[in-house]
């Protein structure tokens, strides 16, 4: 079974940046950040497929967020620069197990962290 943990939450002001950062313990395809706010439903961020090829942003993290890869240590990072007060939320690292599969819904994922606090102060 793959392992996924993340890091790099906290609380910051608005305007601030944070970088999340996520590993696989084994080899994964695409993978995705998904986040959920108190009350919400699980949304997707941003998601990277296999080859890093081919990226999806949520329209209000677009211009403000980056999602990168480094395939080679079944890492993925989110780089989240000027932070609102509606992006608090826990945010979770997802990876598929499934080599064709690039998707947006939490059901094309496998494999999820445990979640990291992301609190935006205003």
């Amino acid at each position: 079974q793959v392992q996924v943990v993340e890091s790099g939450g906290g609380l910051v002001q608005v305007g601030d940046s944070l970088r999340l950062s996520c590993t696989a313990s084994g080899r994964t395809y695409a993978m995705g950040w998904f986040r959920q706010a108190p009350g919400k439903e699980r949304e997707v961020v941003a998601a990277i497929s296999r080859t890093g090829g081919s990226l999806f942003y949520k329209n209000s993290v677009k211009g403000r967020f980056t999602i990168s890869r480094d395939s080679a240590k079944n890492s993925v990072y989110l780089q989240m620069n000027n932070l609102k007060p509606e992006d608090t939320a826990v945010y979770y690292c997802a990876a598929s197990a499934r080599f064709t599969v690039f998707g947006t819904s939490p059901i094309d994922y496998d494999y999820w962290g445990q979640g990291t606090q992301v609190t935006v102060s205003s």
